[in-house]
């Protein structure tokens, strides 16, 4: 996947087994937890490319939350004040092979961003 595509999308539910069911019968999404990320299942559209989680909805998570793909984590970071933004989660690891962050925009809107050594992108 090019760098700079949105590669992961998480849809806060405040009932998994209802979104599961609602998200699954309505765009044929498999959802599942996988090993590691349990508590965090994971939505897979049928063209295999598209996908995000279900994530419990908080008060700082209201809205689906976008991950984009970039080279560096930190390099992107790095711009992001000096282009008017603010980051509100630091580098974090995800495994031994991907990281994600997060931040918010001059408008506020909360975007996240990942970053991975494997081949293939992120899900």
């Amino acid at each position: 996947m090019p760098h700079g595509d949105i590669t992961h999308v998480e849809i806060p539910v405040t009932d998994t087994a209802r979104a599961t069911a609602f998200y699954g019968a309505l765009f044929g999404w498999s959802i599942e937890e996988l090993p590691g990320f349990e508590g965090y299942p994971m939505w897979r559209a049928p063209n295999q490319i598209s996908g995000g989680a279900l994530i419990q909805r908080d008060e700082a998570l209201t809205q689906p939350r976008s991950y984009v793909e970039v080279d560096s984590i930190d390099e992107a970071l790095a711009r992001v004040a000096d282009n008017g933004g603010e980051i509100v989660d630091p580098k974090t690891p995800i495994s031994e092979t991907s990281w994600s962050a997060s931040f918010r925009d001059p408008d506020g809107n909360h975007i996240g961003i990942y970053e991975t050594t494997a081949s293939g992108s992120g899900g």
